[in-house]
């Protein structure tokens, strides 16, 4: 029996694309599911499945991060929400990819080149997967901007439009369509997600912590433990408690 791994940060598309393979791919098992790109290599390691579906956008490691762990050991898939990501060099063959969100017809293409491929035991030949892992790894910094991280966050106050020094931010969390944005002067929602934010600021500065939250690692102030691994953040001057959920609590471990 064909196993698989797959890894996104989001459970809803896990179970879809879970749901989706059940059905095209009965004799598939999905040996485990990983919330992050190092979580994905851990369970990499320990199960040894031939095929790894990974989403692009992952807090902590990314999927670019986790496929070079992986490399040539397995038949890899990127998940992504961006097309534009080194389409080319998928097209070439490669590997494959899917672009949420996906169809059960797409699923069923890849369904069809990866039982082809492992039927010509083509594990173990990446066939040009070094070059796809570095041209989405310079496609990422491109998208960070080519002036390098973020220095400046537009955000509207009242009936002006304010430019936020990045190093004046405290945290960042989602509001729905919106992100909140709190910083030295106040606050003020704009309209960007959280995860085109955490590919945008300086991993030197900031963490994401939680799907909802980023934080400015020299605001914190003291890192409390919680239950099931997860924990809690208190920052600097502020009485505001953060939450790190079970995907995050890696980022403080080193600290």
């Amino acid at each position: 029996m064909t196993t698989a791994l797959i890894a996104d940060d989001e459970p809803l598309l896990r179970e879809r694309l879970r749901s989706h393979l059940a059905r095209l791919w009965p004799e598939l098992e999905i040996a485990a599911e990983a919330r992050n790109g190092r979580e994905a290599v851990e369970l990499f390691d320990l199960h040894q499945p031939e095929v790894v579906f990974l989403d692009v956008h992952m807090p902590g490691q990314n999927g670019i991060d986790a496929a070079r762990s992986i490399a040539r050991r397995a038949q890899i898939v990127f998940v992504t929400a961006y097309e534009q990501y080194a389409v080319q060099a998928f097209e070439h063959g490669a590997v494959d990819y899917l672009v949420k969100p996906f169809d059960e017809d797409r699923l069923a293409d890849t369904v069809t080149r990866l039982r082809e491929r492992l039927a010509r035991s083509a594990r173990g030949d990446n066939g040009g997967l070094d070059a796809v892992i570095d041209q989405l790894s310079q496609e990422l910094r491109l998208r960070a901007g080519s002036r390098g991280w973020l220095q400046w966050i537009k955000a509207s106050v009242g009936s002006s439009v304010r430019l936020i020094p990045v190093e004046q931010v405290a945290y960042l969390r989602a509001d729905e369509k919106y992100t909140l944005v709190v910083w030295e002067g106040g606050e003020a929602l704009i309209r960007k997600t959280i995860r085109e934010l955490a590919d945008e600021l300086d991993p030197e500065r900031f963490a994401q912590v939680h799907r909802s939250v980023i934080v400015n690692l020299h605001q914190v102030a003291q890192v409390n433990r919680g239950p099931n691994e997860t924990a809690e953040i208190q920052l600097k001057g502020r009485n505001v408690l953060l939450p790190v959920s079970r995907s995050f609590v890696h980022v403080f471990r080193q600290m």
